[in-house]
């Protein structure tokens, strides 16, 4: 898949690829390579040791990302053998916030392949990039304060994520009128359009976009994370102005790298305990090759690793 259909910051493609089909489930691809084996169908893929599993990541893509996707621009499952961990690429993608339902639907999904492939609930980790990120964290934050479902993740970590959907809306608005190029313009309109047509324009509904973003740095509203305070939670940004200016004409507050600095400090004031805020430098790099600071990359995999492992 080409670099350029990534979601990009606050600047997402415009060109959307189809949704997976979460209702019909292919023929299940077993494989076996050294102790693990390995499955694939048409809603996630998973890589389980053979031996007793220590815990689960669960990962989620960005806006047009499937299973390869992830694996190929994000190689954790070598350092993931290392300590028998249990990886599941879930196909679940082209989602900024959930709608009524969409979230229960998720979890029975989620908990069906645990009960599937007999995966351990007590050691659950939640990951994303991008839009991902957003997935992650919702679906964490739904499950941390229900009792029908037997998985809450003990950690969450977000790559980039655009958690701020009026902020998004905004960005939208200031590409269109800039104009700097085709694609910025179509990217900026499709934004405000899907945004615009759910939610309205910010500056009349910052409620509505309250109800249903990450955070909302506008009014600091971050009540759709309240579950999480005693989770442990990690939020990588790579704050490159200078890419972000050349290549995308956009400024700090356009970037997503702003606005996941500001909801770490207003997780910490407001008492949750293990929030980690970490920027990172001059490591985002597609696999390609093409340096991109909106990529999977500048993820530490083998210190993300020790962080799951340490309790």
């Amino acid at each position: 898949m080409k670099s350029q259909r990534y979601s990009c910051l606050l600047i997402f493609a415009c060109v959307l690829f189809s949704a997976c089909d979460n209702s019909k489930q292919s023929k299940v691809d077993n494989s076996q390579t050294a102790a693990y084996t390995h499955v694939s169908t048409s809603t996630y893929e998973l890589a389980q040791p053979k031996a007793e599993t220590t815990a689960v990541l669960v990962l989620f893509g960005g806006f047009p990302e499937v299973a390869k996707d992830i694996q190929r621009e994000f190689n954790i499952l070598k350092t993931a053998k290392q300590h028998r961990i249990a990886v599941l690429y879930v196909n679940y993608n082209q989602k900024l916030w959930f709608e009524q339902g969409e979230l229960e639907s998720l979890s029975l999904q989620i908990q069906e392949i645990f009960t599937a492939h007999t995966l351990p609930n007590n050691k659950v980790f939640f990951g994303g990039f991008s839009s991902g990120g957003n997935v992650a964290l919702l679906l964490g934050n739904y499950l941390s304060q229900q009792t029908t479902f037997a998985i809450q993740p003990k950690g969450i970590f977000i790559v980039d994520s655009p958690i701020d959907l009026a902020a998004l809306y905004r960005s939208a608005e200031k590409n269109v009128q800039r104009n700097f190029s085709d694609a910025s313009v179509q990217e900026g309109r499709f934004l405000l359009d899907m945004l615009g047509n759910r939610f309205g324009n910010p500056a009349e509904a910052i409620d509505e976009y309250e109800k249903y973003a990450v955070f909302t740095a506008e009014t600091n509203y971050t009540d759709n994370l309240a579950n999480l305070h005693q989770t442990k939670l990690r939020l990588y940004t790579e704050p490159d102005t200078l890419w972000w200016r050349q290549y995308r004409m956009a400024d700090v507050e356009q970037m997503n790298a702003f606005y996941i600095k500001r909801l770490a400090e207003q997780l910490i004031a407001k008492n949750f305990k293990y929030v980690t805020y970490i920027p990172t430098e001059n490591k985002g790099y597609r696999a390609n090759g093409e340096r991109h600071p909106h990529s999977w990359s500048i993820v530490d995999k083998e210190e993300l690793i020790r962080w799951m492992l340490n309790d």
